[in-house]
């Protein structure tokens, strides 16, 4: 078969794919959800960031605070009153006269005292940083947070749904019309295809959206130091969800009905949790987010976190990405392997060997 004819049978599987995706009611309602979700929480997150709600003090008469940077105080004439409004709710702490301290006052709390109020009456020393650029830590797992949630989101969602195409096709023994009048790996390149394009096509609608939630908030400050790790991140999930679709597919084709996916998928689905924890809970640990962000199912979240943080060199994004396309190359022709020599097996579960087998 020519080439020209193998292209065409690959882009109508891929739009194939893509309709019966998008006239999912599941799928659809899932995508609005998860875009409701990232404008909700930039705008909430940007509006609460920008109109701090003002701490409540119960200042007892005769205490000179002096003024003091979001908080609200309220006059009260002894110290019974302000426990009172302690025990009431309507504030959060209270500030009394004490010998007790050098200060002359005390704060007192119901429960506990806020720790920002804390810092407002402690005298700090002067702070000196010999890398004022450094990036805050707090940032820094916020961002490999939301590239690990992305990443592994995605795949799972995705590459669940790809196994469970291929399985209800053997179920319903559709597979068998498909592979007589089309070449079993134009199927899989095609399903391959579709499916990632449906993934990047979320994960830019969710970035955009959550894009637009941040500028609407006011949050524009992020945006420039995020952008080379952003377009890091894109180029290395469309490879890193490439591999991940092909093995679902191939684990997928491995089994005949739908109970039995998991028994099949649960080492993919090791693969892509293991590294998305160990990145996520790990990030503080440079040897560890190095390591990582070279080896193929962790680099997508890893790597655009060390070019976010300033710790990789030039070319050590473009070694990661080799070595994510060779291991992709690899396990792609892997997977087209098994899922050849199992789309056809009914019945029982195939086995790896029987699956990698020559016969």
């Amino acid at each position: 078969m020519s080439a020209a004819p193998v292209t065409r049978i690959v882009r109508l599987v891929a739009w194939r794919e893509i309709l019966m995706r998008l006239r999912s009611v599941s799928f659809l309602v899932s995508t609005g959800i998860l875009l409701l979700v990232a404008l909700g929480s930039t705008l909430v997150g940007g509006l609460a960031a920008a109109n701090p709600e003002d701490t409540r003090v119960a200042v007892v008469a005769g205490v000179e605070v002096g003024d003091l940077p979001g908080v609200e105080q309220i006059p009260v004439p002894d110290r019974a009153a302000a426990e009172q409004l302690l025990v009431d709710g309507d504030a959060d702490v209270a500030v009394v006269a004490s010998d007790a301290t050098p200060l002359g006052i005390a704060l007192v709390g119901d429960d506990r005292v806020p720790l920002d109020v804390i810092q407002l009456f402690s005298v700090s020393p002067p702070i000196e940083l010999l890398d004022p650029d450094a990036t805050n830590p707090f940032l820094a797992y916020l961002v490999a947070l939301a590239f690990g949630l992305v990443f592994f989101i995605s795949a799972m969602t995705f590459g669940t749904t790809i196994a469970q195409s291929v399985v209800e096709e053997k179920a319903t023994r559709v597979i068998e019309l498909l592979v007589a009048a089309i070449p079993t790996r134009a199927l899989l390149t095609g399903k391959i295809l579709g499916t990632s394009v449906l993934a990047v096509a979320q994960i830019v609608l969710i970035s955009g959206v959550a894009i637009l939630g941040s500028a609407l908030s006011g949050q524009h400050s992020l945006l420039p130091d995020l952008g080379p790790a952003i377009l890091w991140f894109a180029v290395f999930f469309v490879v890193g969800f490439v591999l991940l679709a092909s093995l679902f597919a191939a684990t997928g084709a491995l089994v005949s009905r739908q109970e039995d996916i998991g028994s099949t998928t649960t080492p993919v689905t090791m693969l892509v949790m293991i590294p998305y924890f160990v990145v996520v809970f790990l990030n503080d640990n440079a040897l560890v987010v190095t390591i990582m962000s070279y080896v193929p199912f962790s680099a997508p979240i890893a790597m655009p976190l060390r070019v976010f943080l300033g710790t990789a060199e030039w070319w050590e994004p473009l070694l990661a990405l080799g070595i994510l396309v060779v291991t992709t190359v690899a396990l792609v022709a892997l997977a087209a392997r098994i899922y050849e020599r199992s789309l056809l097996k009914l019945g029982a579960r195939v086995g790896w060997r029987e699956a990698l087998s020559r016969s």
